[in-house]
C-alpha cells in the first residue's frame, strides 16, 4: 500500500468505526438553532459530511435534495454536516440551491473526527439506535436506484 493510500484510510482520533454507536454530539442550525445528535435516534439518519468549496460535494447534493423530498423524513431522515471554516459560505451555497433537509455546521470539527470525515463528501448511515450501519466516502447520485438499494439493505427496509 503506498503512503498516500494508506493515508486516505486512516482512521481519526476519536472515529466511531461501522458497528460503533455514535457519542452525543451538539449540531448548530445555520439560523442560529440548536440540537443534540442523541435527538434524532429513533429513525434511521442518513448523515452528509460537506463543504461548500468541494466540487463532488455540490455534485451530489441535488441528488440529496431530491432523496429527502421523496422519503420526507418517512423512512429515514437526512441531515447535513458541514465542516466549512465559515458558516456563512456554507449557509449561502445551501440558499442558492435551494436545499430543504436540515444542515448544520461542525464548528469544532467533533463530528468531523467521530464520523471519520478525513475526505469529503462522506455519507454514513446510521440505525434507529446510533450505531453506524455504513460509511460511502466519494459523490453519489443518491436518488438512483443503485443508492436506494444500497440504503434500504443498510436499514433493512424496502424503498
Amino acid at each position: 500500500m503506498s503512503a498516500l493510500s494508506a493515508t486516505a484510510i486512516a482512521k481519526m482520533p476519536g472515529e466511531v468505526d461501522e458497528g460503533g454507536v455514535l457519542r452525543d454530539a451538539p449540531l448548530y442550525g445555520f439560523a442560529g438553532d440548536y440540537r443534540k445528535l442523541s435527538e434524532l435516534r429513533g429513525k434511521p439518519l442518513i448523515i452528509n459530511v460537506w463543504a461548500s468549496w468541494c466540487g463532488p460535494c455540490r455534485a451530489e447534493m441535488g441528488s440529496l435534495e431530491r432523496l429527502s423530498r421523496r422519503f420526507n423524513g418517512k423512512q429515514f431522515n437526512i441531515v447535513g454536516v458541514s465542516t466549512d471554516d465559515h458558516a456563512n459560505l456554507a449557509a449561502a451555497f445551501l440558499r442558492q440551491t435551494g436545499v430543504t433537509f436540515d444542515n448544520y455546521h461542525d464548528r469544532n470539527l467533533l463530528l468531523e473526527s467521530m464520523l471519520g470525515a478525513n475526505t469529503i463528501p462522506l455519507t454514513v448511515l446510521v440505525d434507529a439506535h446510533g450505531r453506524v450501519v455504513k460509511k460511502i466516502r466519494g459523490s453519489k447520485q443518491w436518488d438512483s436506484p443503485e443508492a436506494l438499494e444500497l440504503i434500504g439493505k443498510a436499514f433493512r427496509k424496502k424503498l
